[in-house]
C-alpha cells in the first residue's frame, strides 16, 4: 500500500510511453504475500524487501529482487492537535508515553515500531494503548477519525491525507526505513523487465521523491 500512488503514476506513464497496458491491484502487504505463496497468477509483486526475500527462499519467486524505493516512517496527529517533538529518540519516547492511543500498521512499519517499543522496554506498557489498523486500512484514516492520537506509518501513506497533520519522519537515532522491492515468478522477466527499467531510471528518482520516498 505504501507504493500504491507511486506505482499508479509509473504505470500510467509507462503505458503512455510504450502503449503496453498494465493492471495493478493494491492490497495490504500481508495479503499480497499470502496470495503469492498460494500460487496466484501474476507478473510482478512489490513488497518490503524482506518479504520478497522470504518468497524467493520459499521458491515462490525467481531469484533476484529489484530494489525500487526506500520509505521512511512518519508520525501524524489529528488536525489541530499539538505536534510531538521528534528532535531525537528521547523526545519521541516521551511523545509516545504521553499519547493516549497509538496507531500502527500490519506492514513493515508496524513490525519495526513494535520492535522499537520492545527495545525501549515499553512493549507491555504500551500494548493496551496501541491500535493496529486492519490490513489495507491506512493508519492516517484512524488518525483523521480521531481513533488514535498518534499515528505511525510510511510517509508516502500519510501525505496529503485530510484531517491529519504530519509531524515529520522519525528522528535519525530512531529512524525506520523500509526498502520496497519487486519480485517476479519464474519466466516473467521478459514481460516486465522494460517496466522495471522504466521505474529505475534517473528521471524516475524525482517522481519517487515527490511521493515521499527515495530511490533505493
Amino acid at each position: 500500500m505504501a507504493t500504491r500512488a507511486l506505482l499508479a503514476e509509473f504505470t500510467t506513464a509507462y503505458t503512455e510511453a510504450s502503449g503496453q497496458p498494465v493492471q495493478i491491484e493494491s492490497v495490504g502487504g500481508v495479503d499480497a504475500a499470502r496470495r503469492v505463496a498460494a500460487g496466484e497468477a501474476f507478473d510482478l509483486v512489490v513488497l518490503a524487501s524482506d518479504a520478497i526475500d522470504r518468497l524467493i527462499a520459499a521458491g515462490h519467486l525467481a531469484p533476484g529482487r529489484i530494489d525500487l524505493v526506500q520509505s521512511a516512517v512518519a508520525v501524524a496527529v489529528p488536525a489541530g492537535q499539538p505536534l510531538p517533538d521528534l528532535t531525537n529518540q528521547a523526545t519521541l519516547r516521551c511523545a509516545v508515553l504521553s499519547a493516549p492511543t497509538i496507531g500502527y500498521s500490519t506492514g513493515p512499519s508496524g513490525v519495526a515500531l513494535q520492535a522499537l517499543f520492545a527495545r525501549w522496554g515499553l512493549a507491555d506498557e504500551l500494548a493496551r494503548r496501541t491500535v493496529q489498523a486492519p490490513p489495507g486500512v491506512p493508519v492516517a484514516s484512524l488518525v483523521a477519525q480521531g481513533q488514535v492520537a498518534l499515528g505511525f506509518q510510511q510517509l508516502s501513506e500519510m501525505m496529503n491525507v485530510p484531517g491529519i497533520t504530519l509531524a515529520g519522519t522519525l528522528p535519525p537515532d530512531a529512524a525506520i526505513v523500509t526498502t520496497f522491492s519487486a519480485g517476479m515468478p519464474a519466466g516473467a522477466q521478459g514481460r516486465v523487465q522494460a517496466l522495471l527499467d522504466f521505474m529505475n531510471t534517473p528521471a524516475a528518482a524525482e517522481v519517487k521523491r515527490r511521493h515521499g520516498m527515495d530511490p533505493a
